[in-house]
């Protein structure tokens, strides 16, 4: 009875926890100043104990920051003294192999101090809009043309910020004021963990983390190892071809199931680009995991114990494998195609549990001023808007349109973008057809257009997928459609990537991807079928194309 009791009050502490994360991201969401940040929810925030293991994480974030912080909380820990730490002291850097693939995303970590003792760490993550460099966009040939790294160091010392290190951040960026208020963000982010779990402490009469780190951790292990034994064991292979920059780009993956859990390679995939759309290894695993835990225990809270028995490894130099310095800026490209790469093994191993391939990777705009318009006094500026594709179509159910899967970054809205930025949204709605026909249907695109809201031109970098390589379905369910980016409904179609210029006056028109079918699209219902069309889903010709 007394370890029944137990297990109860350290059940009651998790999900204390869990409350406890979900109140330091919605800190930082609200102390934000970047749009990506505050209406995008670009974030991690998580609370860790003595060793840096994660126990538990925000809901509200990205894979690529969760996961990728789970690490590099561990890396820190060993990088720092621990009888060095003081109250009030808070460590950071952007490396892109430690923090989250790149150089915008700065990663926080805070010793959480109870009774004169470190017992944990708090640590978040989130995106700064600009660090200086060629700014965000694939055009770099190194880490060093993508803007300002910062090492492990000390942001805070005894709840003292560091000046200099502030003043640095700020001369490299083309939105300084920005990155301040979003650097302050995350401190208070960390501060409010910090806060919440010592009261814990002090409610809960604890004198460390230890017991309840054990219990969270041995738990979330068993219940994935659990969750892994329903997985036939096996080896799955799985190739994906996706557009590139230079040249197509072939990603490979050999899923390994056991009963001691899941190992993920990727031998056989590409080499590096020459640009910025390389991928390091801890933001790769990171999504790759995240996929695979959707359909694997996705009840099981995400921490130390449900990560472990992941394990992702893959040749040094291939592009999701890149090492320094490779050119990173845009990892998320092909970063965020590693679901549908894992998928497709998956579905081998769990037909009826996998769905189809989806849009995937971000349709991630960054805008800024043209070099010209500084010189000749115009409006300085630099603005990175998000938009998503559909997601592929379920096993049970359609594809779910417009909807931030893998990334869980929510698009940006209309009349956020326009009042921070020189840019007028004239339409925006779903793309009618874009999604794949099938028993179940690819979840929609979208169709935006947007204008310069001056007389000056505007600088896009661009670096997205499916143009050439649409999401296909799965079980007879038809690819859906591939994004289209151009300027001018009569202009010709753009490539996926690269530096554009939108002249003053002229429309760019840019059409996200929809996600693939699921089954034999004669099997549609017919009710769904008329569904489709009375709402503009689907024209009537192509619903009787594909009966």
């Amino acid at each position: 009875m007394m370890n029944d009791l137990s297990n109860t009050r350290l059940q009651v502490m998790w999900n204390r926890l869990l409350a406890i994360v979900e109140e330091q991201g919605q800190a930082l969401i609200r102390a934000a100043f970047s749009p990506i940040v505050r209406e995008c929810g670009d974030i991690s925030a998580g609370i860790f104990d003595l060793q840096g293991r994660m126990l538990a994480q925000a809901v509200t974030g990205t894979p690529g920051h969760i996961n990728t912080m789970a690490e590099a909380v561990k890396t820190l820990r060993a990088r720092f003294d621990l009888q060095q730490m003081q109250p009030g002291d808070i460590y950071m850097t952007n490396d892109p192999w430690i923090a989250s693939g790149h150089l915008n995303d700065f990663l926080l970590m805070m010793p959480v101090f109870f009774q004169g003792r470190v017992i944990g760490f708090t640590s978040c993550t989130s995106h700064l809009v600009d660090l200086g460099g060629l700014g965000m966009g694939p055009e770099g040939s190194d880490i060093y043309d993508e803007g300002l790294l910062m090492p492990p160091c000390k942001l805070v010392e005894r709840g003292e910020i560091n000046a200099l290190l502030m003043e640095i951040v700020k001369a490299n960026s083309r939105e300084p004021v920005a990155n301040e208020g979003d650097i302050y963000a995350l401190v208070a982010c960390c501060e409010t963990g910090a806060t919440r779990l010592s009261g814990m402490m002090e409610e809960f009469g604890l004198q460390d983390l230890n017991a309840l780190s054990d219990y969270i951790i041995a738990t979330s292990r068993a219940g994935t190892l659990a969750a892994i034994a329903q997985v036939p064991n096996g080896v799955y292979k799985n190739t994906i071809g996706i557009d590139g920059y230079e040249s197509a780009i072939d990603l490979c993956a050999t899923l390994t199931v056991s009963d001691t859990g899941i190992s993920l390679d990727f031998t056989g995939t590409s080499g590096c680009s020459a640009k910025g759309i390389n991928v390091p290894l801890n933001y790769a695993t990171a999504y790759s995991v995240f996929a695979l835990r959707c359909i694997i225990g996705p009840d099981i809270p995400n921490n130390a114990g449900s990560l472990e028995p992941f394990q992702v490894t893959a040749p040094e130099g291939c592009i999701l494998n890149a090492v320094a310095p490779a050119p990173v800026a845009m990892r998320h490209t092909i970063g965020q195609m590693t679901p549908d790469l894992v998928y497709g093994c998956l579905h081998q191993a769990l037909p009826h549990s996998v769905p189809s391939e989806g849009a995937s990777c971000m349709y991630d705009l960054p805008l800024r001023h043209t070099p010209d318009a500084v010189q000749s006094g115009g409006t300085q500026f630099a603005l990175e808007l998000v938009y998503n594709g559909g997601t592929g179509a379920r096993p049970t159910a359609d594809g779910l349109s417009a909807t931030a899967f893998p990334s869980g970054v929510w698009g940006s809205q209309v009349e956020m973008t326009e009042a921070v930025g020189p840019v007028l949204i004239t339409k925006r709605e779903l793309r009618c057809d874009s999604g794949g026909a099938g028993t179940f249907r690819g979840g929609l695109g979208q169709h935006i257009e947007m204008i310069s809201a001056t007389d000056e031109d505007i600088m896009l970098f661009l670096s997205v997928e499916r143009i050439k390589n649409p999401a296909r379905g799965r079980n007879g369910g038809h690819a859906g459609a591939p994004g289209r980016v151009r300027i001018g409904m009569d202009g010709p179609d753009l490539p996926g990537k690269g530096e554009v210029r939108i002249p003053a006056g002229k429309t760019l028109v840019f059409e996200t991807p929809g996600g693939g079918g699921f089954g034999d699209p004669a099997q549609r219902a017919p009710e769904d079928i008329a569904r489709d069309i009375a709402f503009g889903l689907v024209s009537r010709d192509k619903a009787q194309r594909n009966a």
